[in-house]
């Protein structure tokens, strides 16, 4: 009978756990209602702790303090969900060569450098900031930390029931609530993910930019990984699988479903490219140097072809001529030869492309020709801070 008694509890209690939870996706935004303000103990908790949060962001030496470049993320913002919803968000941008984004329930958003490597215009980043938005929108923080308490509660009772009651039925039964309850709090994660998209390409729907590009995005992330995965020797991931702890969904549904919910007009609107790269023009060297640091020789070289379908530059020439000489066999130093001269022929006055072909060339016994290479280079940085080891590889006649 105890036993009994004891299922019967867990079952009402699994019961009420998931009941909240069942509630239908929003498929358009929703009318803006004005600025809105914290309600209740949670949300007003959590609103100070992200101010707190805040304060400490904004003084953090991670943080890229360019005003242009700032304003032009915030503009992309503004212009994919309106300038009524984004008047109130603080842009963040985080020096940090990993592809994601996130927004606070107080309104902070933050952007890390990685994003920009992984879309190609304006369009694309829109529908990656226009997802953060739908989260804060939507107060997903503040429901997902209810869901979490809810779920610590419920388990909390279900194992002080089941000392109560000890044997192994009862014991297997708090376990199968136990999986009940994650499993609840996985897929409400996900579902609020399914939401945000929808959020996003729903705002890209009703702005100036192509709302078919959501759907690219993650078409690129999955080429990437895929790349990655090869180049590693690793099998090639299954984009349509979902692990029982995923908190988002499987990239290949993301990429279907935002595809289809874009609307079918659009296509033919502006994605901004052009104005993409001239806002990133400064940065992107940097950024490009911080994804070749990670040493993932397959997801870098997809990056810079993938941004490169805009047409080739100096700065995306250079970068792949310093990702092949970094892994450095002796085709690769061969193949970023014939990349740092690309770079040349559009750019003549490039130092750094004179002294990685200078390089490149010595290591594939073509000593004069890369000592000439390297004495172009500082000819160009006279005061370079590798002036002076540069100048030991040259002969002493040729090194002033």
């Amino acid at each position: 009978m105890a036993v009994d008694h004891m299922r019967a509890l867990l079952a009402i209690a699994a019961t009420l756990w998931a009941a909240p939870h069942a509630a239908a996706q929003q498929m358009l935004p929703p009318p803006y209602q004005g600025v809105y303000q914290p309600q209740g103990v949670d949300e007003i908790g959590l609103w100070r702790e992200d101010d707190e949060a805040e304060k400490e962001l904004a003084a953090s030496p991670l943080v890229i303090r360019d005003e242009a470049l700032t304003a032009y993320v915030k503009h992309v913002l503004c212009e994919t969900v309106g300038d009524d919803r984004c008047n109130s968000v603080r842009v963040y941008i985080i020096r940090e060569p990993t592809f994601n984004a996130s927004m606070s329930p107080n309104g902070t958003m933050r952007v890390l450098s990685g994003l920009f490597l992984r879309v190609r215009n304006e369009a694309e980043l829109g529908a990656v900031l226009g997802h953060e938005f739908g989260h804060f929108e939507s107060r997903h923080t503040l429901q997902a930390f209810r869901s979490r308490r809810t779920g610590s509660d419920v388990l909390a009772w279900g194992a002080l029931l089941a000392g109560m009651a000890p044997g192994y039925r009862t014991m297997r039964t708090y376990q199968d609530l136990q999986l009940s309850v994650y499993g609840s709090l996985f897929r409400h994660s996900r579902d609020q993910e399914r939401e945000a998209d929808r959020l996003g390409v729903a705002y890209l729907n009703r702005s100036a930019l192509r709302p078919q590009a959501a759907g690219d995005m993650w078409q690129h992330v999955m080429a990437e990984a895929e790349s990655s995965a090869s180049v590693r020797g690793l099998k090639k991931p299954n984009f349509n699988a979902i692990a029982f702890t995923a908190s988002h969904p499987p990239n290949g549904e993301r990429a279907a479903y935002l595809t289809e919910l874009a609307a079918s007009d659009g296509d033919a609107r502006d994605d901004g490219a052009a104005r993409y790269r001239e806002a990133l023009a400064t940065w992107m060297p940097v950024f490009l140097d911080d994804q070749i640091k990670l040493n993932d020789f397959g997801a870098s070289d997809y990056l810079i072809q993938n941004l490169a379908q805009n047409g080739w530059t100096d700065t995306l020439w250079l970068a792949r001529g310093n990702l092949y000489r970094t892994r450095g066999t002796q085709r690769d130093f061969i193949a970023a030869a014939q990349f740092y001269q690309n770079a040349l022929a559009l750019n003549p006055a490039l130092g750094e492309a004179y002294r990685g072909l200078g390089l490149s060339l010595i290591k594939t016994a073509r000593r004069t020709e890369g000592q000439a290479a390297l004495k172009h280079y500082l000819q160009l940085s006279p005061d370079a801070s590798d002036a002076a080891m540069i100048r030991l590889m040259l002969p002493e006649e040729n090194s002033q």
